[in-house]
């Protein structure tokens, strides 16, 4: 006797398996050709699945562009905050998730480079739902980089820095280092990095 819960089980994997896909190259496009220029056709061609199958388990195009920010903003998890977790708190950790930003942009992920830093730019004037999630994610990133930048500080470095100056100088830095990249400027990532050098300068505080 067919199970009809099982059958429903395994539709809901493979429901949850295509939106995960769909969702996923929809953060690749968007990367290089904005959140804007998704469409429910161009996925649905570029994947070889059906037009109403992609309607169907976004509803909207306003749905589709979460979906995409919250794929793209898994895989930057997965590439840079991830691998950082293994090295200690504070100096290690922070010099760690730049330098994984660094190699996440180098040799892009996506194909558009940082989605984060594209997306900013294209909704940084919007309202709505996509814009909110756009700017939590960009939050939820400086407020890592400042909990990592306090950390150092309580080590001895960094010593009177303010840790919001310090995470927004380095998250501009390296987004222009990411814009400069897709234009083809060589000497971009190589300079930027020298910068994030000079502003990681460590400066433990001298004991008496």
């Amino acid at each position: 006797m067919v199970d009809a819960r099982q059958i429903s089980d395994q539709r809901l994997i493979k429901g949850a398996r295509a939106r995960a896909t769909i969702a996923r190259h929809a953060a690749d496009v968007a990367s290089a050709e904005g959140l804007t220029g998704l469409s429910l056709g161009k996925l649905a061609t570029d994947l070889g699945v059906s037009k109403s199958g992609v309607a169907t388990l976004f509803g909207s195009k306003e749905n589709l562009q979460l979906a995409a920010v919250q794929a793209a903003r898994e895989v930057f998890i997965e590439h840079v905050v991830t691998p950082a977790r293994s090295e200690p708190a504070g100096m290690p950790r922070l010099r760690a998730l730049v330098d994984r930003w660094f190699d996440y942009i180098g040799e892009p992920v996506m194909p558009g480079g940082c989605f984060r830093v594209a997306t900013t730019v294209e909704f940084d004037s919007r309202t709505g739902p996509v814009r909110d999630a756009i700017d939590a994610d960009r939050r939820d990133w400086f407020t890592l980089l400042e909990r990592e930048i306090r950390r150092a500080q309580e080590d001895g470095h960094l010593a009177g820095r303010d840790a919001h100056s310090l995470a927004f100088q380095l998250d501009a830095v390296v987004a222009a280092a990411n814009t400069g990249a897709r234009i083809g400027d060589e000497t971009a990532l190589a300079t930027a990095r020298a910068i994030v050098d000079d502003l990681l300068a460590e400066t433990p505080t001298s004991s008496v």
